[in-house]
């Protein structure tokens, strides 16, 4: 940045020769050899920027040399970093962004921050709810073209997945009892570590988001490569410390608090669930839903019998969660009220091959494994067959919706450069878990978590069982059957139990006789080295290792039961919103003539999310004014509406510029104008936002086509070539 600071300054006259005293540094065989940077590229970067240079402003040409330093600085510091694991059939990722933040266009986020914020609220996407009572953090109403958006994200994604992948779909309550949350392990473990200033107790933080926050500020400043792996180490590990750890690491660091500079108390945890008391009474304790899944999980055995009693087989449920967020502090990002869209897939936990992993197994997508993180090193480019085989990712049915969120996301507007998909630690994975990948997304707010796919295991199903009594197992039918040594509980055992246990005794003898042979295997492993405590319906028995006594006994059975694992895609709606809005998002230069008091924002939304399919103009207001003109747009709206495409009209006396401005600042992908000589051939002028090309066409035509650009059956391109 010194270079950037000695062209701001030292050429306040001559943007000639800021350009001159650049190139002759990027020449240098210093330059070269300590940073590593191309001066032919650079000078081709430059001659594309403008063939006189003369026409550049100083200010336009330290701009110009600040996002070189930064691009070329950021691809130098990638191929440092390209990770080890790397396929051998994947070359490292090229991508300015690998692994870190710091490129040209990373940059371009925070920069349009402001402007973006600015468009959404003139134009309400979205804003905070109860605003006129001055609102309350972590709610948020969308507006029309808002909501028009997040409902096109939605069906994009019931027909990505659910129509896709023939998954069933239900919808189940938003308020949950509380012993279904006791079962799940929310009532007893769905908690973030807080902390809170010492001198204003009104001050929360959420202790490992405050501790991210601490790391980059460190980061931004010089430090050695030991302190930056160091720091780096401790951020992407923030949310899996324990409390002792992250206590110990905000003494380590004496982190205090931001907004006073006041000591912060010990972190302590903090329950995110909505209490809520169901009936007039009371008397039963319910709660918000903390997410969706525990609904499908269940309506597991009703969902299966309406398969047709086969495995594997998915759930999907699109529907409101609730959380009660520390400190919301990141818009949308954020909530209290949030939406979700969860698939459960049921798998046989000893067989998680899926029948179309072929069809992805060659796509190479940005992954970010735990021994990389740890290491603090970069991302790494791979095929997901190839990470499915090394174990990078644990099976293929995990790699496969690991694929087809990728492929859902890029369709819907996220940057495939700005998207990874980042591996849990060690210690941020449920002990249950046996795989899970984050996918993040790039943004103004840093990376995003906006969709977790895990591979959960058989935990759900196992303690809901447990905690209901009810059998949650699949039985497959076998062809033949066959003779099976079987680990069993024995009588004497089972009545030992319930001596043992008095009152629970039936219930514990039940329970221990209903665990599966692998959960059976785990308690005698535990019993060996003495009292094992176990949790069954919500309480804590303490089991000797006398009273279980096994046997193994060879049984002619006839059906396989078991509990099936689960692999979960979950998504982040609202996040994915934000994501996809900030990289769909830039601004044109206002107009020369200074008409324009505003940047000129554009969305440039793909076709099926865009809030409207098209906007009617007339070219002005001697059109609307006539009555063919009357005729022939009820009759485009009727044809628009058959067909399901959304739509506005704008005829305002504004200039016919101005207005095509108003629709790219919504999205609108296409503008249908008519003009006098609509009025005497019927055809139209369709204009194309992103290009703001226009073709002449017959208006009998234009809404089959817009409905076809909507479903990707056709491009704008083929329409200007007349094919």
């Amino acid at each position: 940045l010194k270079f950037w600071f000695k062209s701001r300054f030292l050429f306040s006259g001559s943007a000639s020769a800021a350009e001159d005293w650049w190139l002759r540094t990027c020449a240098s065989e210093e330059w070269n050899r300590r940073s590593g940077f191309d001066a032919g590229h650079l000078r081709h970067r430059m001659h594309l920027q403008s063939c006189n240079t003369k026409k550049l402003t100083t200010r336009q040409m330290s701009d110009f040399l600040h996002t070189s330093v930064t691009y070329y600085g950021a691809r130098s510091f990638a191929a440092d970093r390209s990770a080890p694991v790397t396929s051998q059939a994947t070359a490292p990722s090229s991508s300015p962004v690998v692994g870190e933040t710091g490129s040209v266009s990373g940059d371009k986020f925070a920069r349009d921050k402001d402007l973006l914020a600015d468009l959404c609220k003139r134009r309400f996407f979205y804003r905070q709810a109860f605003d006129i009572y001055g609102g309350v953090a972590g709610f948020y109403t969308y507006g029309p073209p808002g909501s028009a958006v997040k409902n096109n994200i939605i069906k994009q994604w019931r027909s990505h997945f659910v129509i896709e992948e023939s998954l069933l779909e239900i919808e189940d309550t938003c308020i949950m009892q509380h012993d279904v949350l006791k079962a799940s392990g929310h009532v007893d473990r769905f908690n973030d570590f807080m902390v809170k200033d010492v001198s204003d107790e009104s001050r929360f933080f959420r202790a490992d988001k405050l501790l991210e926050d601490v790391m980059e500020q460190k980061l931004k400043e010089t430090v050695t490569e030991e302190e930056r792996v160091e720091y780096e180490s401790v951020r992407n590990q923030a949310d899996s410390y324990s409390r002792e750890e992250i206590s110990d690491i905000f003494k380590k660091y004496k982190i205090v608090s931001p907004e006073t500079g006041n000591p912060l108390s010990d972190p302590y945890e903090f329950n995110l669930m909505f209490p809520t008391p169901i009936g007039p009474g009371g008397y039963l304790q319910g709660y918000l839903r903390p997410e969706t899944a525990q609904g499908i999980f269940l309506n597991y055995k009703f969902c299966l019998e309406q398969n047709g009693n086969r495995l594997p087989f998915g759930v999907a449920q699109i529907g409101r969660a609730f959380r009660n967020e520390i400190a919301p502090r990141a818009g949308l990002t954020r909530q209290r009220e949030f939406t979700q869209a969860e698939i459960e897939y049921f798998v046989n936990p000893k067989d998680k091959a899926h029948p179309k992993f072929g069809s992805v197994a060659d796509l190479v997508i940005t992954l970010w494994p735990s021994p990389q993180q740890l290491a603090a090193q970069g991302t790494v480019q791979m095929r997901v067959g190839d990470a499915v085989a090394q174990g990078v990712i644990n099976n293929q049915t995990l790699g496969y919706y690991v694929t087809r969120t990728f492929l859902f996301l890029t369709s819907s507007g996220v940057d495939k450069k700005f998207l990874r998909f980042r591996q849990h630690l060690p210690t941020e994975m449920a002990h249950y878990a046996c795989d899970c990948w984050d996918a993040e997304i790039f943004s103004s707010y840093g990376w995003l978590e906006t969709v977790g796919i895990a591979d959960r295991s058989c935990f759900d199903l196992t303690a809901h069982a447990n905690a209901s009594g009810t059998d949650l197992q699949y039985k497959e039918k076998l062809d033949q059957p066959i003779e099976k040594e079987l680990l069993t509980v024995t009588k004497a055992s089972g009545i030992a139990f319930m001596k043992a246990f008095k009152k629970d005794g039936k219930m514990m003898r039940q329970w221990v006789e209903s665990l599966e042979e692998t959960e059976l295997e785990k308690l005698q492993s535990s019993l060996r080295k003495g009292p094992s405590e176990v949790e069954v319906d919500g309480r804590k028995f303490t089991i000797l290792p006398e009273l279980l006594v096994c046997e193994r006994t060879k049984q002619k059975v006839s059906v396989n039961a078991y509990t099936p694992g689960v692999i979960e895609p979950s998504f982040g709606i609202d996040r994915l919103f934000v994501s996809i809005m900030e990289h769909v998002f830039y601004a044109r230069p206002k107009d020369d003539s200074g008409d324009d008091k505003q940047t000129r924002g554009v969305l440039s939304f793909a076709p099926s999310v865009a809030p409207y399919k098209c906007t009617i103009l007339p070219l002005d207001q001697r059109i609307s004014r006539s009555d063919k003109y009357d005729e022939l747009v009820t009759k485009f709206r009727s044809e628009l509406a058959a067909l399901g495409m959304s739509y506005t009209i704008d005829e305002s006396g504004a200039t016919v510029g101005r207005r095509y401005s108003r629709n790219d600042e919504l999205g609108v992908p296409f503008a249908v104008t008519f003009d006098f000589t609509t009025l005497e051939d019927s055809t139209v002028t369709l204009r194309e936002r992103d290009s703001m090309a226009q073709v002449r066409l017959p208006l009998s035509s234009v809404a089959n086509l817009v409905r076809d650009f909507c479903l990707g059956e056709t491009t704008w391109e083929s329409v200007v070539a007349g094919k």
